[in-house]
């Protein structure tokens, strides 16, 4: 049983400000001494940085989709371990799930799973009294959802706030904070959303101490956590991270190298955790900054990130492509998501790159955004030939080619495709994955790596 007292933010849609409500009431709750467990429903990788800079604590993701339903509360279970409170941010709209799938993958299904009560955020910004009308919808459109209050966002006024207030008393949802507008709070964006944290250090921080400010002096603090200690004790055994044969004993532990940095910051915690668990030392590095790769690397991660924005130096760093390269030319395991893939590519945006593929990449005007269902077509080091596996794509990058002639992955929507590049031991692909979901993806890789 897990007992944790926990707290679903959620919106009637995107750009209500989620993000700055749930990021500063989990800064404001962990200024005040408690332990707080950070959540994010869905795929995205940068929100949970900003989560991990309010709560010291790593930012985890909760995807019905990618994982499974099944694996929602434990994963949340093992998140919230030994925490007093745990706040979840949700994703889109409250009911905004799998496109063509009803509740599958939103806010509202995740809820649900952890039976947890909904905050919801109004952007009160362009209404009054017709916010009753919207939250006593979102309230009684799934009986099974517990939409529990209301934080009013953008509010212009305190005579705007009693009139919002007036009106959500007609229909009996309590109010948990009015949050007046105010430019203080920025959070700069670009062509994939937020900046993420560890390409703003110094701002990233100002903007988690701001929001925490603004719940503060706005948000009833004590009747929200009592709100969060009202979820009922959730039937779930924590994950953890034990993959296949685990690690060999008396084995050498290899180096398994993982990019980091401002231009990889797209990762799950739970992929460290479980190369760790099939025997790896898990090693990050810089590809900005580290001129060599770790000393003893015999596997290789590169995750998703920003490789468009650092693509000269990136491209400067000429050494370490070359060790890159080699290293892929080896047959020692590498596996690249996205913006990994293009780092292995020749070039990105006519900036020569590893050259570990055959293929050239470059920005584009059309962003590629969704779930997808992906087959793998050929044994690799991520998994054998036929493994189906849920993933993601998020980029606005286009490679030429886009499949290599063993490609990684077929695809049936948006529409039947190849995929990606499987050669040696390289696996390069677009597809975001989640781990959890297959940890034998671990094992593989750490028992591929050369001793």
């Amino acid at each position: 049983m897990t007992d944790v007292p926990r707290l679903v933010v959620a919106a009637p849609a995107s750009g209500s400000g989620k993000t700055t409500v749930a990021t500063g009431l989990m800064a404001a709750f962990a200024e005040r001494g408690l332990a707080v467990s950070p959540h994010k429903v869905g795929p995205d990788y940068i929100d949970p940085g900003y989560h991990a800079l309010a709560t010291g604590r790593p930012g985890r993701n909760l995807d019905a989709y990618m994982c499974g339903p099944d694996l929602v509360a434990p994963l949340f279970a093992h998140g919230a371990a030994g925490c007093e409170l745990a706040v979840v941010e949700g994703v889109m709209g409250l009911f905004d799930g799998v496109s063509g799938a009803g509740e599958l993958a939103s806010t509202a299904h995740v809820a649900k799973l952890l039976r947890a009560p909904v905050v919801l955020v109004v952007d009160a910004s362009s209404q009054s009294r017709s916010v009753a009308a919207l939250v006593h919808g979102f309230a009684s459109f799934d009986p099974e959802v517990r939409l529990a209050g209301v934080i009013l966002n953008k509010v212009g006024s305190e005579r705007h706030e009693q009139v919002l207030r007036e009106a959500l008393e007609e229909v009996g949802v309590p109010v948990y904070g009015a949050l007046y507008r105010t430019p203080q709070v920025v959070t700069p964006s670009r062509h994939l959303g937020l900046v993420p944290v560890a390409e703003r250090s110094t701002e990233a921080l100002d903007s988690v101490r701001a929001s925490a400010a603004m719940v503060r002096a706005g948000c009833d603090l004590e009747g929200l956590l009592a709100l969060a200690r009202t979820a009922p004790p959730l039937s779930a055994e924590g994950w953890r991270p034990v993959v296949g044969g685990g690690a060999a004993r008396g084995a050498a532990r290899p180096t398994v190298a993982v990019a980091g940095g401002a231009a990889f910051t797209f990762s799950y915690a739970e992929h460290t955790e479980l190369l760790a668990a099939a025997g790896a030392d898990v090693v990050t590095f810089d590809p900005l900054r580290d001129e060599h790769l770790p000393e003893g690397t015999a596997g290789l991660v590169i995750g998703g990130g920003f490789p468009e924005v650092y693509a000269p130096e990136l491209s400067a760093n000429e050494q370490l492509r070359k060790e890159v390269a080699a290293l892929a030319g080896s047959g020692a395991p590498v596996l690249a998501e996205c913006a990994g893939l293009l780092y292995l590519a020749r070039s990105l945006d006519d900036r020569p790159m590893c050259g570990a593929l055959e293929a050239d990449a470059r920005m584009s005007g059309r962003l590629t955004l969704g779930y997808r269902d992906a087959v793998a077509i050929g044994d690799s080091v991520l998994a054998p030939a036929g493994t189906r596996m849920r993933g993601h794509e998020f980029h606005r990058t286009v490679l030429e080619p886009g499949a290599g002639p063993a490609p990684a992955w077929g695809m049936r929507l948006p529409a039947p495709r190849v995929e990606g590049f499987v050669q040696q031991g390289v696996h390069a692909s677009y597809l975001h994955t989640h781990w959890a979901a297959l940890p034998d993806i671990a094992h593989r890789l750490v028992e591929r790596c050369p001793r």
